[in-house]
């Protein structure tokens, strides 16, 4: 679900300078929350370089984009992150205090300092604004003549950013990471054979200042360490031992060299852009707000009916995993679609949360209940699979605020935490109340799904089809673009699969497999964007974690132990309702605890309080 970014700031006032009354009266009936970027302190340097804008206009951006992150569904350490990297390359620093729905920032560059208080309506999730937020922020860091952070290419985060307003941006963005590992390789090529020629006639020419050389030719191709900023030591260096080689080649008069310096020229020429960091200040404040804008104003990548499919799929594996049939998975298919399908009609309209919930919980549970009393007319053995209305349901667990309410905690957040798992138990009441409801109104006494007696090995399989399956729909409710969305569901099919077998086959207590399976999770997101950044795998891979190890994740939220206690607490059997609210509590916490061990062991700002 997208969310709309909006804000207020403390010094709203000052944008009705101007207006008249009628203007103000309409501003006031419908109140925006936004902070107004035509207010006379921000407007004055809209069209000045960032690094050189007053601090009112620096903090518009970077209040902006933990707004757009926040709004994304992320937890209140990564929005913190992501404003410290926007406003270090400006020379800010900032301080933010980061809840469900609101932020409250103090930034100062060390002369002045500024306080403003934002809001979000609403809140959601959107992987695919995670992603781009966090190539915006390589961008405009690189922009401003730092270095970035994200990729070791930056002409990936330069080409998604700059071309956002393109049709086919990630082929874009693709294509020209091909050519620049291309340009790469020759340039790599070039610079060998005139190298070994040199010093064939120059044995003076160092081996250091040969690998300078390579390095130098390195990152005129688009390439370098990630976070790294050669000292000035090195690139004097650099620079000499370029250019002596150059001299030694241009003194033996080789045919290497000169295929050097034509094919250099041509891969200069070639190029759109310099991937080379920009003089300080090289972007204004207008230009970030008007990528923060193609960013903010995104469509969802599915449409409500391709949601709705996704949806369906997630839920019949879904359904599987937790030991249906056929039957079973039929009547989630069809009850999860239509469900997911209203609920975006909905949300799009802007019908609030909790009530859409509850009406496309109940028209899901209805939709599957009516699809096996049909299929009952020709086969009554699907009447007796109440429970399948469980799994046609279970598109609603608020699996991400969950794992990142968890996360919170652990990094001592308490407030954003406590926020988070009090919206995702809200989620989960609502969406049991409904399902309940239906249970009552058509008489279903739900009591788990029948054993398939399926051999262990064939079992095996077919379970890491389906977690395949659940986490590329699940990944797909949360907007990530195909390609992440794929990612997620090997990680998923590997760790459930784990799981699940490590019950069965080892009879692993069912909260020791979840925390197992979150671990493995985060360590294989590690793995993959340790890979990336290593140039083990193409560069426009390298995708958050965050956006791997949750959607990878829910599938092993037990939604069934939720609701099958809410169902024993309609009928007010409290022993069997505490029963199943404390076995879902003990895997629920079991999840995080997974995902924050893998960081604690593989991320240094984990592991240490500072």
């Amino acid at each position: 679900m997208n969310v709309g970014v909006k804000f207020k700031s403390r010094n709203s006032q000052d944008g009705y300078r101007g207006r008249t009354a009628a203007e103000v009266k309409r501003v006031s009936k419908y109140h925006t929350h936004s902070i107004p970027l035509d207010m006379e302190d921000i407007e004055r340097d809209y069209d000045k370089p960032i690094v050189e804008a007053c601090i009112a206009a620096k903090t518009s951006l970077i209040v902006r984009v933990g707004m757009l992150e926040l709004g994304a569904g992320t937890g209140s350490f990564r929005v913190r992150e992501m404003m410290h990297r926007i406003a270090y390359p400006m020379g800010v620093h900032v301080r933010a205090d980061v809840n469900l729905t609101d932020i409250e920032a103090t930034c100062t560059d060390g002369v002045s300092r500024i306080t403003e208080v934002v809001d979000l309506p609403t809140t959601g999730v959107n992987t695919e604004r995670i992603w781009l937020l966090e190539h915006f922020a390589d961008w405009l860091s690189v922009k401003c003549g730092q270095a970035g952070t994200y990729h070791t290419m930056t002409v990936v985060s330069r080409e998604l950013v700059d071309n956002l307003d393109e049709p086919n941006v990630y082929a874009a963005a693709r294509k020209a990471v091909k050519e620049v590992l291309a340009q790469d390789q020759d340039a790599a090529k070039a610079l060998k054979d005139a190298v070994a020629t040199a010093v064939h006639n120059e044995d003076e020419i160092s081996q250091s200042r040969i690998d300078a050389a390579a390095i130098d030719t390195r990152t005129a191709a688009g390439l370098g360490t990630v976070g790294s900023t050669p000292r000035s030591e090195d690139s004097k260096d650099s620079k000499a031992a370029s250019a002596s080689a150059d001299t030694v080649a241009k003194d033996s008069n080789s045919s290497a060299a000169g295929s050097a310096t034509s094919q250099g020229r041509e891969s200069e020429a070639e190029r759109p852009a310099s991937p080379e960091p920009q003089a300080a200040g090289g972007i204004t404040v207008r230009q970030a707000h008007e990528r923060l804008d193609l960013i903010e104003r995104r469509k969802p990548l599915y449409s409500p009916l391709f949601s709705g499919f996704a949806s369906a799929v997630a839920c019949a594996a879904f359904v599987f995993l937790l030991g249906g049939g056929p039957y079973d998975m039929a009547g989630a298919f069809i009850g999860a679609g239509i469900g997911q399908w209203v609920r975006r009609q909905m949300l799009g309209r802007r019908i609030n949360q909790f009530f859409a919930t509850g009406v496309a919980v109940i028209i899901a549970a209805l939709a599957c209940v009516g699809t096996l009393r049909l299929v009952g007319i020709f086969d009554p053995v699907a009447l007796r699979h109440d429970t399948a209305y469980i799994g046609a349901i279970l598109f609603v667990i608020p699996g991400f605020p969950l794992v990142t309410g968890g996360l919170d905690i652990a990094k001592l957040d308490f407030p954003s935490g406590v926020q988070r798992i009090t919206y995702a138990f809200s989620i989960i009441l609502v969406a049991t109340l409904g399902g309940w409801a239906v249970a009552r109104m058509v008489m279903l006494n739900p009591q788990g799904f029948e054993p398939m007696n399926l051999s262990p090995w064939l079992m095996a399989g077919l379970r890491m089809i389906a977690a395949f399956c659940g986490v590329w729909g699940f990944s797909v409710l949360f907007n990530s673009p195909q390609r992440m969305a794929l990612v997620a569901a090997v990680i998923g099919a590997l760790t459930d699969t784990m799981r699940l077998e490590m019950q069965d086959l080892l009879h692993v207590p069912p909260e020791m497999a979840a925390f197992l399976g979150a671990f493995l999770a985060g360590m294989l997101a590690t793995v993959w964007r340790s890979s990336v950044r290593h140039g083990l795998l193409p560069p426009h891979l390298g995708y958050p974690r965050i956006s791997l190890t949750v959607p990878s994740i829910v599938i092993m939220v037990p939604g069934l132990y939720m609701y099958r206690a809410m169902f024993y607490l309609g009928q007010f059997n409290t022993l069997n309702a505490l029963d199943w609210a404390f076995r879902a509590f003990m895997v629920i916490i079991c999840l995080p605890i997974g995902l924050v061990t893998a960081r604690v062991l593989t991320d240094r700002s984990w592991r240490y309080d500072v």
